[in-house]
């Protein structure tokens, strides 16, 4: 029996050649689409995709209208569509089902887009809502223009990577102080990687991010934190902020310098922090327009529906805010390299479609300073679920603007935005990185899209999680908020648009999002680059290896040759756990990530494992501990 082609692909738009599986078709499945029906060729995995007609060789595969790849020989309708890097990282995986032996299309070249200036057509603006329509929310005013907050947090800032640790066992310590606090939602650590030796390269950027961060709407009170000699001080942050305008004044806030041992400076810092909680909590609620909103646009674990059913479902409420006088942040420029012609098909003015080119063009140089290209972007999970290669990521990820609204800003990373309408933010693909940026410039609410299921959550910005297949859903309906696979069931995109501006709204209000209900946060800012310029990386590629090995043990070492310091404790003993390696002074459990997409799931873990520990000295771990790190996703 025939399959309904509506039951098991969708088009992403009228008149494309290929289809997108939204389950597994089995080859030699027959697929009947209206008009004709076909042969399933080969094994098609959901989120892949095949021939909705035949395509001759050397035409376009096209998807929402735009070419990503071409055909290497006629292809007939129903054949699986594949690339020779789909091919491999199938391979890799080991799938259970046969694979084609040989590729059906190559890639499309990413050539720079051409922009001609005699043709180019400003678009009008976006359609503005009637006053009738105003919507609300209830959020925190705050004083010298720095805002609206949907957050009042007093925040622990740490200037660099070496108060990091500081900063998260201040918040630690005062887990809890704010329960029951009325107009205080929370005490969070923002630590990064960032800044803490030598003169970094992104050191205008870091300063941008964190000056970004310290006047934001939802910060209610921020001590910022350092230890003295960093390359990036607080007297160096300061001066940035007084110089770039930024409202200090009218942040209640504190800049310290760490000078006494760990656990005094703590005393310390909690003693102030406490101090704080009754002034931020004086800060009240009140009805505001939701034209205060900026609401931060973000996709990771993308899969092939995130272009159909997540970015379009984002797209349009943040099309809905900007209707009614807010402003919503497009970023990862390399996430957007081969959909430039659809970014630009409606653009404020010829200097704003320049500017959003030139930011493409200087991301693909940076790039390529590291021996890298755009083409490289698309992640192994990426692949495996549907995204072939990056015209297609882009062209998905590029459904995050609306076909309705206008390109109306261009504006470097974590530049503040300052004046409403649609906004394209420079910023790398990593989703954390790219967060923070928006988080700088004013997000204070992001939407965050994943086919994976990817978690996420900014210590002080809410954010609302998007996942873009119900099956996914169902099974992550703990971390995820909202379903845009309803979409792909039949439910009207204008019906979920709706009701996910509703949810925009009452999160902003101070509903907690599932991501701040579990706890989850993660920062990352765009990190240093080691390369400033074109050089031949052949000499750094040719570089030996760094030589491995044991650590020297004490017997490895002859006594004579240390310092008399040193050799006074030679003789010195401790308390240790015997184990067959030898004496140990703890034995821990470790739970280790392979990416950061599980970084979030293995801190709870460990959380829990280190609750549910007994108190006795004698266990056999003495605690579980989780290696979160930012790579590999």
């Amino acid at each position: 029996m025939a399959l309904r082609f509506a039951d098991i692909a969708r088009l992403p738009a009228p008149g494309d050649n290929t289809a997108i599986a939204t389950r597994r078709i089995g080859a030699g499945s027959v697929v009947d689409d209206g008009r004709s029906s076909y042969t399933i060729d080969s094994t098609v995995p959901e989120g892949h995709r095949f021939a909705a007609a035949p395509i001759p060789a050397g035409e376009a595969l096209r998807s929402w209208g735009l070419p990503f790849g071409y055909a290497l020989r006629p292809i007939a309708a129903g054949e699986y569509l594949r690339n020779d890097r789909m091919l491999q990282a199938l391979r890799l995986r080991e799938v259970e089902f046969p694979l084609p032996d040989e590729p059906n299309f190559r890639d499309t070249a990413l050539e720079p887009y051409s922009l001609d200036p005699a043709r180019f057509q400003p678009a009008p603006p976006t359609e503005r809502a009637p006053a009738g329509e105003m919507r609300w929310f209830q959020g925190y005013l705050r004083g010298g223009g720095r805002g609206v907050g949907t957050r009042n947090d007093i925040v622990v800032l740490a200037t660099t990577s070496r108060t990091g640790a500081w900063a998260r066992a201040l918040a630690e310590r005062l887990r809890g102080a704010t329960d029951g606090v009325a107009n205080v939602d929370d005490i969070v650590a923002v630590t990064h990687t960032e800044g803490g030796a030598g003169s970094p390269n992104n050191l205008q950027l870091l300063l941008r991010t964190l000056a970004g961060f310290v006047v934001h709407p939802n910060v209610g009170a921020v001590l910022i934190v350092e230890r003295g000699d960093e390359a990036v001080s607080n007297t160096l942050l300061r001066r940035y902020l007084r110089e770039h305008g930024y409202l200090l004044d009218d942040v209640l806030h504190r800049f310290v310098t760490l000078r006494d041992t760990f656990e005094n400076d703590l005393e310390r810092g909690e003693e102030l922090l406490r101090g704080w909680i009754p002034r931020v909590a004086a800060q009240e609620r009140s009805p505001q327009p939701v034209s205060a909103l900026r609401i931060g646009l973000q996709c990771g674990g993308s899969d092939a529906f995130s272009g159909v059913s997540g970015n379009p479902l984002a797209a349009w409420a943040a099309h809905e805010i900007i209707r009614h006088g807010g402003a919503a942040n497009l970023a990862e420029t390399d996430e957007l390299i081969g959909a430039e012609a659809y970014i630009l098909q409606r653009v404020r003015d010829l200097a704003t479609a320049e500017r959003f080119l030139a930011t493409i063009e200087r991301f693909k140089e940076r790039v390529g300073w590291h021996g890298h290209t755009a083409e490289g972007n698309p992640s192994g999970g990426n692949l495996y679920r549907g995204l072939y290669n990056i015209a297609i990521k882009s062209i998905g990820a590029a459904m995050k603007r609306d076909p309705r609204t206008r390109l109306d800003h261009v504006i470097e990373y974590g530049e503040l935005m300052r004046a409403p309408g649609y906004y394209f933010m420079d910023s790398p693909g990593n989703d954390l990185e790219s967060i923070a940026g928006q988080v700088a410039s004013g997000c204070n609410m992001l939407l965050f899209v994943t086919g994976n299921g990817s978690i996420t959550n900014f210590p002080f910005v809410p954010t609302i999680k998007i996942v873009t297949t119900s099956e996914r859903f169902r099974l992550l309906a703990d971390d995820m908020d909202i379903n845009a696979g309803a979409y792909l069931d039949g439910v009207p995109m204008a019906t979920l648009g709706e009701e996910l501006t509703e949810r925009i709204c009452v999160v902003a209000s101070g509903t907690r999002s599932v991501g701040e209900l579990a706890a989850h946060s993660q920062v990352s800012i765009w990190r240093d680059w080691p390369q400033t310029g074109p050089v031949d990386l052949n000499h750094l590629i040719a570089l030996a290896r760094p030589r491995t090995g044991p650590l020297l043990q004490q017997a490895d070492i002859a006594p004579e040759s240390l310092p008399e310091a040193e050799r006074a404790l030679l003789g010195a003993t401790f308390s240790a756990i015997e184990t067959a390696r030898g004496p140990r002074n703890e034995q821990v459990g470790l739970i280790l990530p392979t990416s950061i997409c599980s970084g979030q799931v293995a801190l709870r873990i460990a959380a829990r494992r280190n609750a549910a520990l007994p108190d006795d000295p004698t266990r056999p771990l003495s605690r579980v501990v989780a290696l979160a790190h930012t790579e590999g996703c």
